[in-house]
């Protein structure tokens, strides 16, 4: 990989590797743009089959965050962390508190959340690094899992996409196919039924299918059937890259809008879609719930503050999708355009020197 031309093709202003020998820690933060605020990112652990691989993915999710947090209004840019590793495995106190030394280090230019293969506790360790760290233990003052707010705001964008369809945000006998039901998609799942939608599920590990099974009312099919489902809203709540070349053919909802990051295998999978008549709600739009419930913690946590935020999701996703018709352009470039508007307008204040 040419490094500095990868960086080139989206912009990013930073990449750094760390390596902690006792702890076994090989780890790489990549930092996209910092116009808003210092970056904000994931520490997320999986064992990559190659550093190419780690490096691609840690500059990928860091230009998300960028997007994510400018949507979301608040003042941070994108970065993301990656820990090479087996969670499951190698996960410990001193890889993680080595985590939080290189944080630190950085000064106050990352800041440090939960991602896959991590938990709030480990947040915590990082926490005993450095003070570049959300997503704490409620216990310590944090906000705790961050799953039930990203959850809140996922309802709020579906209810969006509801409202822009049959003018009307009631989810009451709407259908609803789940695609994942972990800690997001099984919040998700309890909202929805809370608001009378009719909800198939599917997942690749059975005991989290039983699990929802046994406490509502919910239809189950295949992991390949929930595509094919004739559904109002197909909801991806897993692994990215659910809407590619092999599904969208299959698809047989009127509205994509989930809590996945990464939905589309490929931009153009988003004006396939529009194309479709199939609306989409831009993942890093409807799942800044998360993003907005942590970074409440900077100001001293307030649950009540960080679910108003969170709330409005729903207005910014209807102004997309207005935006999209106005112009008749794919909801994807419609988000993209006001992010980089708000982006482009700060860095114009920002140009004036304080003393």
């Amino acid at each position: 990989m040419q490094i500095f031309e990868r960086l080139r093709i989206d912009s990013h202003e930073q990449l750094i590797f760390f390596r902690e020998q006792f702890s076994g820690l090989k780890a790489i933060i990549a930092i996209h743009d910092t116009t808003l605020g210092p970056a904000i990112g994931g520490v997320r652990m999986w064992k990559y089959p190659s550093e190419d691989e780690a490096i691609e993915d840690v500059l990928r999710l860091s230009f998300a965050m960028t997007l994510k947090a400018a949507g979301a209004g608040v003042n941070f840019g994108g970065g993301q962390a990656v820990i090479i590793g087996d969670p499951k495995k190698q996960r410990s106190e001193a890889l993680f508190r080595g985590v939080g030394r290189f944080i630190e280090g950085l000064g106050g230019r990352f800041i440090a959340a939960e991602d896959v293969g991590t938990t709030y506790e480990d947040m915590d360790y990082i926490r005993m690094e450095t003070r570049y760290v959300v997503g704490i233990p409620s216990s310590r003052g944090g906000s705790g899992d961050p799953s039930p707010m990203c959850a809140y705001g996922v309802i709020r964008g579906i209810e969006a996409c509801q409202e822009f369809r049959t003018g009307n945000d009631s989810l009451e006998g709407v259908k609803i196919a789940v695609q994942g039901v972990g800690k997001v998609g099984s919040a998700v799942v309890s909202m929805l039924i809370e608001r009378g939608a009719r909800v198939t599920i599917a997942d690749i590990d059975p005991q989290a299918v039983e699990k929802i099974r046994n406490q509502y009312d919910v239809e189950v099919v295949s992991p390949d059937e929930i595509y094919s489902l004739d559904c109002d809203i197909f909801c991806p709540c897993a692994l990215g890259g659910v809407i590619n070349d092999q599904t969208i053919e299959l698809l047989r909802c009127k509205v994509v809008a989930g809590a996945a990051n990464n939905q589309l295998d490929k931009s153009r999978h988003g004006d396939l879609l529009d194309q479709k008549g199939i609306i989409y709600a831009p993942d890093y739009i409807i799942n800044a719930g998360g993003l907005i419930n942590v970074v409440d913690e900077l100001e001293g946590y307030d649950q009540a503050r960080a679910m108003r935020k969170t709330s409005a999701i729903k207005d910014v996703l209807l102004s997309i999708l207005e935006r999209s018709k106005a112009q008749r352009i794919p909801t994807w470039r419609a988000a993209n355009e006001l992010v980089m508007e708000r982006i482009e307008k700060v860095a114009r204040v920002r140009r004036s020197y304080l003393p």
